[in-house]
């Protein structure tokens, strides 16, 4: 599958942005999705999840309340509404998918997890 993400950009602090990731190559609906990001000098870390089966979604703790990760099987897509952005929220942001069940609940936060990855996005948040 390859994954595109859109939407980064510029934004102040307490603003809102949308990304979205577009997949093409297989059913979008087998498959588990991501998004993680990663700052200038850190390594890259976990924000949101689905697994391919069911409605729960997993999120990183400091950005719980904040950020909603969704999917729409029919368009192949896949999105992260981030709302109250934070300075610290500056990444790029990448959207991740796998084909793997994710029976081992922690691994759905691990990068290497994780088969299939877009190119990123950046998204900066200014104060």
């Amino acid at each position: 599958v390859q994954l595109v993400e859109s939407g980064g950009g510029g934004a102040q602090a307490g603003a809102s942005l949308r990304l979205s990731c577009a997949a093409s190559g297989h059913t979008f609906n087998r498959y588990g999705v991501a998004w993680f990001r990663q700052a200038p000098g850190k390594e890259r870390e976990f924000v949101a999840a689905f697994r391919s089966t069911g409605s729960t979604a997993y999120y990183a703790d400091s950005v719980k309340g904040r950020f909603t990760i969704s999917r729409d099987n029919t368009k192949n897509t896949m999105y992260l509404q981030m709302n109250s952005l934070k300075p610290e929220d500056t990444a790029v942001y990448f959207c991740a998918a796998d084909t793997s069940p994710f029976a081992i609940l922690s691994s759905i936060r691990s990068a290497s997890s994780y088969d299939y990855w877009g190119q990123g996005t950046l998204v900066t948040v200014s104060s």
